[in-house]
């Protein structure tokens, strides 16, 4: 077992949004903060915080609070984002090209360095500023294997997302970020996280249905 799979899942999905808001209150130039502060402005307890974060060390000190920029750089590396990760990119529809096009990624630590898609047609073409070419899915693997690429971003339709899915993990990717509807069947040691925006968007339909307006 690794040393963080005992963690519970929603204390890891937390620790982005510290480091999220960590960044703002940087950003304001508040150089300490306490955990009630934390936890106000993402509306969960002070002990809900030093609970999450205790699972991951020691940090702070009673009465002062938490260097801002310290926690920063200690969430950053217990997260794995002090360094650029090199990322792959399967399927480059609508919302595939809007991924790319996307700077957030690497000011956060990702870099999207390939790119794949069975057109034919767009074989060749880069999207984005200075983006990397489309390639064919024929190369995925070679690519994978001789650039060492972990994580993948998938924007398929959902008939074809686990195909290409058995085939980024075959070529040895172990993290993927998934964008088709449909859910992805990975052996253990593979990580995904779905994004279907449907469901996003059904559960605000359901939280104002609910209040009557």
């Amino acid at each position: 077992m690794g040393k963080h799979e005992s963690i519970p899942t929603p204390a890891v999905r937390r620790l982005s949004l510290y480091l999220r808001q960590l960044e703002a209150f940087r950003d304001s130039n508040l150089r300490t903060v306490s955990s009630k502060q934390l936890g106000q402005a993402l509306r969960i307890t002070d002990a809900q915080v030093r609970k999450d974060l205790a699972y991951f060390g020691q940090f702070g000190q009673p009465g002062i609070g938490y260097d801002v920029e310290e926690l920063i750089t200690k969430v950053r590396q217990i997260l794995g984002t002090d360094r650029t990760w090199p990322v792959l990119l399967v399927g480059t529809g609508n919302l595939g090209r809007a991924l790319v096009s996307y700077k957030g990624f690497q000011s956060k630590g990702f870099e999207v360095v390939a790119i794949f898609d069975d057109n034919p047609a767009l074989h060749g073409k880069a999207f984005g500023e200075n983006g990397p070419k489309v390639l064919p899915m024929e190369m995925l693997d070679a690519v994978v294997k001789d650039t060492q690429i972990r994580l993948a971003i998938l924007s398929v339709p959902a008939t074809v997302a686990q195909s290409v899915t058995d085939i980024m993990i075959a070529a040895g990717v172990k993290g993927i970020l998934n964008f088709a509807p449909v859910a992805l069947q990975v052996p253990r040691g593979v990580n995904v996280s779905n994004v279907d925006l449907a469901v996003h968007l059904e559960q605000l339909s359901f939280g104002i249905g609910s209040s009557g307006v």
